[in-house]
């Protein structure tokens, strides 16, 4: 048996875009079911996302907690923002979030984890990137608006993180896959192992 996911599309004899907003939209296709049937399969589409757990020289991790309004619950989190360019490098997007979000850059790239986030109900693929030798970024901090202005900074330990993930208390997907991913990574093989940035991406292809 191979371990790995595998590309395939069944058969869309109709499709409709019920809604469509400023950056995600509302598609129902009508699928061809492996017995000839046909069902009908209402789902989100969406450009795409990176995070970045930024992890500095005391093991600490940088942290964001923000209002969401879909969950009525201020959550912490790592960096992140979407694809907001088609074919855009999601190195270079995540270099914009870490920037934009928290005024810091990272000397030391790698990926941690490619996932879907709902792949039942949605098409959302993230890529959430580890970053390491992190500095204050030059110039003057990006103006913030909306939820992200009232936004708390932190940095926390990477032991407490993962006490807080197994014990429910932190629920951001990108935070608890970043840090039981980075757990695991040390516990194998370290994360020198880890794919490079500019690692392929299939989900969502991208320009060097």
């Amino acid at each position: 048996m191979e371990l790995q996911d595998t590309p395939e599309e069944w058969q869309v004899v109709a499709t409709t875009t019920p809604f469509q907003g400023k950056k995600t939209s509302v598609r129902t296709d009508d699928v061809v079911m492996p017995d000839g049937t046909v069902a009908r399969r209402d789902y989100q589409v969406h450009p795409g996302s990176v995070a970045v757990l930024a992890l500095d020289d005391q093991d600490r991790v940088l942290l964001l907690k923000q209002y969401r309004h879909p969950v009525r619950q201020k959550l912490w989190e790592i960096p992140a923002g979407l694809l907001d360019v088609p074919g855009e490098n999601p190195l270079h997007a995540a270099q914009r979030e870490l920037y934009e979000e928290a005024h810091v850059k990272a000397e030391d790239w790698r990926v941690l984890a490619d996932v879907y986030t709902t792949p039942g109900g949605c098409d959302e693929a993230v890529r959430i990137f580890l970053a390491r030798h992190l500095s204050e970024a030059e110039g003057e901090r990006f103006e913030v608006s909306d939820e992200e202005a009232d936004m708390e900074v932190a940095r926390v330990p990477l032991a407490d993180l993962v006490r807080g993930v197994l014990a429910g208390e932190l629920h951001n997907n990108c935070l608890v896959v970043g840090v039981l991913s980075l757990t695991a990574a040390r516990a194998a093989d370290g994360v020198d192992a880890l794919r490079p940035a500019d690692a392929p991406w299939p989900a969502r292809p991208f320009e060097a």
